[in-house]
């Protein structure tokens, strides 16, 4: 049998992706365990940096939303209160179960071109079918460390992605590297455990952003500052609420803002408990390391050109994702081969999140260049459900499959024509 999608992810935006191809009667296929960097990848105590109303999967209707999450379990998702991530992680599952048609818990292990359309492997090597694909797969594949550090052994160096448990290094020396909020939640999780932590950070300054503003203020407030899912500002609330508009500005404009807008900062909510207890090396970057006995040894240079030389027991480092291409490693060579670039090596898309390989679509991460800083957020999910969907539906119309088409709706792995609630 051949199918109209196959979804590979089933964190926020394959969740959102699948919630709406189900509703739209498309005979599809999830594969993935349904949030699981935000439970395997992520320690205990760190909260969601985006507000609880700009945190949302989305299913057609609107129905399974944070807030109804938090209302069914007793509390409150408030403005300016952080949710903790093992709540969202389970808000994900509750969405799941009562939006999604049936997760496979299995893992996608190749995406080939075929005949008409997909062929895909999954790792108890069955052989799925698809018109076409939505590939979700998150931010994982796409770990970024910087390149002194690569070579050296797991036990000496990590990626703040690699870890869900904190406690293993409790006692030790830690040195986190990078600026933005995985590195100063690390860190200040690091050392309320008792772990000695130094946070290392290229830029001269450490940024922190401010409390946001009420929800409820003057009406000139809000027109001077809008809220957006990405922060208060015309210029937060556009790249949020206008990711299709964002996409027509120029290639160049796209990718600067794309690399630059939203930069490294800490959240309000963990500036002081990373100020009185981390020591803190703005202004410095690391030139090389090495295995030392009992840990590692950096070598740094400041902004002013000092050079320092540190030990730690073990680098942790939080120098986030590169959306890359050749990253996407469940594309089989030849398929990856066909995949319009940009120059900063993502993939190209149009306008409803299609590569340039007709039937391969993109969500996520990888479409920040295209569609601009939501894509880093749960907040792209939104547009990118309703607006991929619909370009799968162009795609199925526009090419039919050859021999007997797939009934939309029909099959024992078909979506139902509205959200699934259990």
């Amino acid at each position: 049998m051949i199918y109209d999608l196959l979804v590979v992810g089933a964190g926020p935006y394959g969740l959102s992706i699948a919630s709406h191809a189900a509703a739209a009667g498309l005979n599809l296929r999830v594969f993935g365990r349904p949030m699981a960097s935000w439970r395997d990848n992520m320690p205990g105590g760190m909260f969601l940096k985006s507000e609880p109303w700009a945190s949302n999967l989305s299913d057609p209707q609107g129905r399974w939303r944070l807030d109804a999450y938090c209302k069914e379990r007793g509390m409150t998702a408030r403005h300016a209160q952080p949710i903790p991530v093992e709540e969202f992680a389970q808000y994900g599952l509750w969405f799941a179960r009562h939006a999604v048609p049936e997760v496979e818990e299995r893992t996608v292990t190749r995406v080939a071109a075929g005949p008409d359309g997909f062929t895909a492997l999954t790792e108890d090597g069955e052989v799925v079918y698809a018109r076409t694909v939505a590939l979700a797969v998150g931010v994982m594949p796409f770990i970024e460390v910087p390149p002194a550090l690569r070579g050296l052994h797991p036990s000496l160096v990590t990626h703040s992605s690699h870890h869900n448990d904190l406690t293993p290094f409790r006692g030790k020396d830690v040195t986190v590297i990078g600026g933005g909020q995985a590195a100063l939640e690390t860190a200040a999780l690091l050392a309320e455990q008792g772990t000695r932590v130094r946070v290392l950070a290229r830029a001269e300054r450490l940024r922190w952003n401010d409390v946001p503003p009420p929800w409820e203020r003057p009406w000139w407030q809000s027109v001077r500052s809008p809220h957006s899912g990405l922060g208060p500002g015309w210029r937060n609330w556009f790249y949020s609420e206008r990711p299709g508009l964002f996409r027509t500005l120029p290639q160049a404009t796209r990718a600067r803002i794309a690399a630059t807008a939203l930069g490294p900062a800490g959240a309000w909510w963990v500036r002081d408990r990373v100020e009185r207890a981390v020591e803190l090396l703005p202004g410095h970057q690391v030139t090389a390391a090495c295995a030392v006995p009992g840990g590692v040894r950096l070598d740094t240079v400041s902004v002013t050109g000092l050079v320092r030389t540190l030990e730690t027991e073990h680098v942790v480092a939080a120098t986030g994702f590169k959306p890359r291409c050749d990253r996407m490693g469940m594309l089989a060579a030849e398929l990856c081969g066909t995949l319009a670039v940009l120059p900063d090596g993502s993939p190209a898309t149009g306008r409803d999140f299609e590569s340039s390989h007709p039937g391969l679509f993109l969500a996520g991460l990888v479409t920040a260049s295209g569609f601009g800083p939501a894509m880093r957020f749960v907040q792209g999910a939104t547009f990118t459900a309703a607006t991929l969907v619909q370009g799968v539906r162009r795609r199925l119309r526009a090419t039919p499959a050859r021999g007997k088409v797939p009934v939309p709706g029909a099959g024992s792995r078909s979506g139902s024509p509205t959200p699934v609630s259990h």
